[in-house]
C-alpha cells in the first residue's frame, strides 16, 4: 500500500510517502522531506498560532499535497502535536489543512504522540528491550519505555523552541539563562520520572531533530547524512561535551556547521541541553539515535 504520513510539530512539518507491507514488514521510503516551519512561533506566550507561522505552514501544506498526488498515496494521514495542543485559533489551522489536503488534522495528545513515536522507532532494532525512547520537539517532549509494546508514557511541555524562547535567546545565551533553563528542564524531568521509570531501559533510544543534529556533531560529519546518523551510537560523554560547545558558540558559529538545518541554528542549543539532561538523569552510557521515529508510526498506523 502506497501510503502518505505527514507530522506537524512546533518547529517541523515532515512528509513521509511510501510503500507499506504490514504482512511483509516492510517500508520503503518513496519521498522523505522535512520544512522549518516555525508553527508554535510565540504560542507560549501569546496562546494563538501567529500569522506568518500559518502562513508558512500553509505555503509546506501546498508543496506536499503536489507531491502526495504526484506520487499517488492511497491513503493519508496528518497528525500535529504540541504547538496546535497549545493554540486557541487551532480551528483556522485544521481548516488551512483540510482546505489544501483534502484530510482533517488530527491533534493527537501527548500519549497518542509517544505510541506512533514508539512504534516507528522500535520496528528495526534487535537489541533486547525495555527501549527508553525520547522524541524532542519543539514545544514537547515525549518519553516512552516499554519491550515489545509502550509500557509507560507521558508527554512534557519541554522543547527546544519553549525553552529558547524563555531563557536562552540570546547569542550565545548567558549563564543566568542556562541555569534557569536547567532548573526548568529538572523540574520536567521530574515530572516526567514519575510516571516513566528512566532508569530501567536497558537501550536509549534518541528521535528527531535535535538528537540526530547532536550525532552529527559528535560524529564530525562534513554534511548531514541521514545513512551514518540512523542507529548511530553516541556515548553520553560525547553528548555532554557537545552540549557545552554548542552553548558557548554565536549564532554564526552554529550556522556555519555544515550538518546544521537553517532552522535550527537557533534552538540546537536547547536542545542539547535537554538531552544531555534526560540521558544524565536516565543514567544511559549511550544513546542510539534513530532517523525513524514518529513520522514511520504514522505511516505503519495506515497499513
Amino acid at each position: 500500500m502506497r501510503v502518505a504520513a505527514i507530522d506537524c510539530g512546533t518547529n517541523s512539518i515532515r512528509l513521509l510517502v511510501a510503500e507499506v507491507s504490514a504482512a511483509a514488514g516492510t517500508l520503503v521510503d518513496l519521498d522523505r522531506r522535512l520544512e522549518i516551519v516555525r508553527l508554535g512561533q510565540d504560542v507560549d506566550r501569546t496562546g494563538q498560532l501567529a500569522p506568518e507561522a500559518l502562513e508558512r505552514t500553509f505555503a509546506a501544506c501546498e508543496v506536499y499535497a503536489a507531491r502526495i498526488a504526484e506520487l499517488g498515496a492511497e491513503r493519508v494521514r496528518f497528525v500535529a502535536t504540541s504547538a496546535t495542543r497549545d493554540a486557541s485559533n487551532r480551528a483556522e489551522f485544521v481548516d488551512g489543512v483540510r482546505s489544501l489536503l483534502g484530510v482533517e488534522p488530527e491533534v493527537v495528545t501527548g500519549a497518542e504522540e509517544a505510541a506512533l513515536s514508539f512504534a516507528g522507532s522500535t520496528r528495526e532494532l534487535t537489541e533486547g528491550g525495555p527501549y527508553l525512547v525520547v522524541d524532542i520537539g519543539g514545544g514537547s517532549t515525549e518519553f516512552v519505555l516499554g519491550g515489545a509494546s509502550p509500557e509507560a508514557s507521558i508527554s512534557v511541555d519541554l522543547g527546544c523552541v519553549r525553552l529558547t524562547e524563555r531563557h536562552l535567546n540570546t547569542s550565545p545565551p548567558t549563564m543566568e539563562g542556562v541555569f534557569a533553563a536547567l532548573a526548568e528542564v529538572e523540574r520536567q524531568l521530574d515530572l516526567a520520572a514519575a510516571a516513566v521509570p528512566l532508569e530501567q531501559a536497558k537501550t536509549f533510544v534518541g528521535l528527531a531533530g535535535t538528537v540526530t543534529t547532536v550525532a552529527a556533531m559528535v560524529l564530525d560529519l562534513p554534511a548531514y547524512e541521514p545513512e551514518r546518523i540512523h542507529h548511530a551510537r553516541i556515548s553520553a560523554a560525547d553528548v555532554h561535551t557537545v552540549t557545552e560547545r554548542l552553548l558557548h558558540l554565536s549564532h554564526e558559529q552554529r550556522a556555519a556547521l555544515p550538518f546544521m538545518h537553517p532552522g535550527r541554528v537557533d534552538v540546537i542549543g536547547a536542545g542539547a541541553l535537554i538531552l544531555d539532561c534526560i540521558v544524565q538523569r536516565a543514567k544511559a552510557a549511550e544513546v542510539v539515535v534513530s532517523e525513524h521515529d514518529i513520522l514511520d508510526g504514522i505511516a505503519w498506523s495506515l497499513a
